[in-house]
């Protein structure tokens, strides 16, 4: 086992986390996973998870008496949240697996360190740092994969996916993250369990495919899973086509410098098709709000560019940027820029002698599509043309 130095980072120094540490006891707890991973790379970590010998009954009554508030956010699976002003840490009893099936586990709790780091996906994920001296336990090799910048599954690859089958869309997203080059062992479990991704909760897929997109550059990961066989089972309307398209879309986002937004890379991996979107969004249970945009986005057509801040005052600013970006036009035109108010409403219509009901909604929007065509002129204009619309009528 290979032992080292966390390096002190803000969090490291909170005092919440000493309250908790002298709460638990500096023997009984070990701060784990993403907090540990991210500190020794240098980057900033803002969620904070603990591991612990105590039992969940026994975390909730030691918060209590160190006045430590508590939510019991997952206690049949040993996890309590400590709340904190400064940010909540997420506090779990040391578990073994005891049964699984790919999709959930049944645990049993355990005294010993290594039985919890061995039921964790990838060794980079497995480093626990004791929270007086911050020296950092590694029982399956994960410090060395994390200078070597690699990817690796604990123990054997196909072992660990057949736990959890979601650990394929893990292992991509990580691999992307974290890793500089594909594991072979794990790329060859991931393509030969691919099928398995199917008996899995589609929100689950849903949820870690815009974790992946939400990555600076899934485009090279995207073509990797398609080969493997694995994005076909849970993305199949992605074809080389839509690869490309998202490999096009990621290079005119660094252009504009726009941050990348996983839903919009989602629909440069669908062909413009509603129904297709519509599909895709009810098969990973997204929101409504995700499928509308979705929806939009196929919507998408080569003329998109020609008006772009008519796009945006028709579709909305974020649908109109994505728009913008997948069909290779220049967004330029419409960032930052603010729609204006139509300065015409339907009771000047009536006004002028229109009587109230269908045919007042008709000349408004027909002004109003002269107006937007007309890139927003001012309301001079518009009462020339509503004269036009009101003589022709």
């Amino acid at each position: 086992m290979t032992t080292t130095h966390l390096p002190q980072a803000e969090w490291t120094r909170r005092d919440s986390l000493a309250r908790l540490v002298a709460a638990l006891g500096a023997e009984d707890i070990r701060w784990v996973g993403g907090c540990v991973r991210d500190t020794l790379l240098g980057h900033a970590s803002n969620d904070i998870d603990a591991a612990t010998r105590h039992l969940p009954a026994a975390v909730i009554d030691r918060c209590k008496a160190a006045g430590i508030r508590t939510i019991p956010t997952g206690i049949d699976h040993g996890t309590v949240t400590a709340i904190f002003d400064d940010g909540n840490v997420e506090i779990t009893t040391l578990r073994r697996d005891v049964e699984t099936d790919g999709r959930r586990a049944t645990i049993a709790f355990s005294g010993e360190w290594k039985d919890d780091a061995a039921r964790r996906d990838f060794t980079i994920n497995a480093l626990y740092a004791h929270p007086a001296t911050l020296e950092i336990d590694d029982y399956f090799g994960g410090l060395g994969d994390l200078a070597a910048r690699r990817v690796r599954f604990i123990g054997d690859a196909e072992t660990r996916i057949r736990e959890d089958h979601l650990r394929i869309l893990r292992y991509f997203r990580f691999a992307t993250r974290f890793g500089d080059d594909w594991d072979a062992e794990a790329s060859a479990a991931c393509a030969a369990l691919a099928p398995t991704l199917k008996g899995l909760s589609r929100e689950r897929v849903g949820w870690e495919l815009q974790n992946l997109l939400a990555l600076p550059n899934p485009a090279p990961t995207a073509a990797r899973m398609r080969e493997l066989g694995v994005l076909p089972e849970v993305l199949p309307e992605c074809g080389t086509r839509e690869i490309d398209q998202l490999v096009r879309l990621i290079a005119a986002e660094d252009s504009a410098g726009i941050p990348a937004d996983p839903m919009r890379r989602l629909a440069a991996l669908l062909p413009p098709i509603v129904p297709v979107a519509e599909a895709v969004a009810a098969r990973l249970r997204l929101s409504r709000k995700q499928r509308d945009r979705l929806v939009c986005v196929a919507r998408r057509s080569a003329q998109d560019g020609a008006h772009p801040r008519g796009l945006a005052y028709r579709v909305g600013a974020d649908c109109a940027l994505d728009r913008l970006l997948i069909t290779g036009a220049d967004p330029a035109p419409m960032l930052g820029w603010q729609a204006p108010a139509f300065p015409l409403k339907g009771g000047e219509i009536v006004a002028r002698g229109v009587a109230k009901g269908p045919e007042v909604a008709r000349i408004l929007q027909e002004v109003e599509a002269l107006w937007v065509e007309e890139r927003f002129p001012p309301r001079a204009r518009v009462e020339e043309l509503l004269d036009r619309a009101l003589a022709g009528s």
